[in-house]
């Protein structure tokens, strides 16, 4: 292949997958409000619609081998391929995230009382977009930038968590001060909303992690620095 064509094609292969990455997080927005809301429809949409990041993710993944292949590329091209491949990895785990969260809204919508889910929610997202911004861009602040933010990502989850145990603590204890005993039909719906609430805390953490990893493949890209890989 000319080498003219062959970095085209990578150049096509930058703009490709940031393009997944505005498919996921455009599924992963739709997954917020579904699990806010608790509209069926909603989440039917992002759990159906699955297939469409696997079958994307499948083809850069072809491209990605093809690219290798063809030219046996060194250095930054070389890096290049490698973090897209690692990338679009990343992207597909967002995706099966996405399809978790949607299903946790309740039936009238809304995760937990004690959870701030929309604004967890919104900071983990902002880390993958910002993270697939500094990879089209070549941006190596950013994606140190990003790794910063986990931190405060992870404490504001864990404190998320521990409210959810709070708040069922305290509602225990104020049972057992009134001699009241829990209807098994309300304990089992208690469980349900703190098992799910916990849950999607958990899904939340991970689709940062993931904004952590591209960000930190696209650094190694850009500056072949590891720093935020180990």
């Amino acid at each position: 292949m000319p080498r003219e064509n062959y970095q085209e094609r990578l150049e096509e292969l930058r703009t490709d997958v940031v393009a997944m990455g505005d498919l996921v997080l455009d599924r992963y927005e739709t997954a917020l409000r579904a699990a806010e809301t608790g509209d069926d429809d909603l989440a039917d949409e992002v759990i159906g619609g699955d297939h469409v990041v696997n079958e994307r993710y499948l083809e850069l993944e072809d491209e990605c081998t093809e690219l290798l292949a063809l030219q046996q590329p060194v250095a930054g091209d070389l890096r290049l391929v490698t973090a897209s491949f690692k990338i679009i990895t990343d992207l597909e785990r967002v995706g099966d995230l996405a399809t978790n969260l949607a299903a946790y809204g309740g039936d009238d919508g809304g995760i937990h009382p004690a959870v701030d889910f929309r604004g967890l929610g919104d900071a983990a997202g902002e880390m993958v977009a910002d993270a697939v911004a500094a990879y089209e861009a070549g941006d190596p602040d950013a994606c140190r930038e990003i790794d910063v933010r986990d931190d405060d990502l992870d404490e504001r989850c864990r404190r998320a968590s521990e409210a959810v145990v709070r708040n069922l603590l305290e509602a225990d204890r104020a049972r057992a001060a009134t001699n009241e005993a829990a209807e098994p039909d309300q304990l089992a719906d208690t469980l349900d909303e703190i098992s799910r609430a916990l849950l999607a805390i958990r899904d939340l953490e991970r689709v940062g992690d993931h904004g952590v990893n591209i960000a930190a493949r696209t650094l190694y890209m850009i500056e072949s620095d590891d720093e935020l890989i180990y």
